[in-house]
């Protein structure tokens, strides 16, 4: 089994998070991984986008060829069409639905519209999860639990990687990062 994906957002915005915790559950069953470059990642608010790489055989590439990504994950919805080329055609793209404007940005509407010709598309209000369940900075972790239904791993399975994550800043941190998990998986 092997997953291809593109990890896409601005800066601050949670990817290289996203990316250690999805590494740390693909090493936990003894998978092989593979991270390309994060482009953008010095600058809050640049464009950040990396191919991360998870399979049980080995790996030979960190770059996900064009047409050949089994999922994008975008927290932010612009960036998510800009990685469409990389999509395959039974890939699926888990969007956030919550712009980052520090550009004069397109129609949001059109944006939306773009996600939603896609047959495999999941689109939400991950911002907004996130601040109901309480885990008001873990929207990542929220469109993470978006897409734990496409990627192959239990929900327990991305929870031990986020726990080992974040045990280092306290218990109340953990536990919100799994609420917000959770509200991800559950999300409609």
């Amino acid at each position: 089994m092997k997953k291809d994906i593109i990890l896409a957002g601005v800066g601050g915005q949670g990817i290289l998070t996203i990316a250690a915790i999805l590494g740390a559950a693909a090493l936990n069953r003894g998978w092989h991984l593979k991270q390309a470059e994060v482009h953008g990642m010095s600058q809050r608010g640049g464009d950040v986008q990396s191919h991360l790489r998870l399979s049980d055989s080995p790996i030979w590439s960190d770059l996900i060829p064009l047409g050949k990504a089994d999922m994008i994950l975008s927290v932010e919805p612009m960036e998510a069409l800009r990685y469409l080329p990389y999509l395959n055609p039974d890939g699926w793209l888990i969007a956030n639905m919550t712009p980052f404007k520090n550009i004069e940005y397109p129609d949001l509407e059109a944006i939306y519209a773009e996600i939603r010709k896609l047959p495999n598309h999941v689109l939400i209000d991950a911002d907004s999860i996130a601040k109901e369940v309480k885990a008001s900075r873990g929207m990542n972790i929220v469109m993470l639990g978006a897409a734990a239904a496409h990627l192959g791993f239990s929900a327990e399975e991305l929870g031990q990687a986020i726990a080992d994550n974040f045990k280092r800043k306290g218990e109340q941190i953990v536990e919100a990062n799994l609420r917000a998990l959770e509200a991800g998986i559950n999300a409609k």
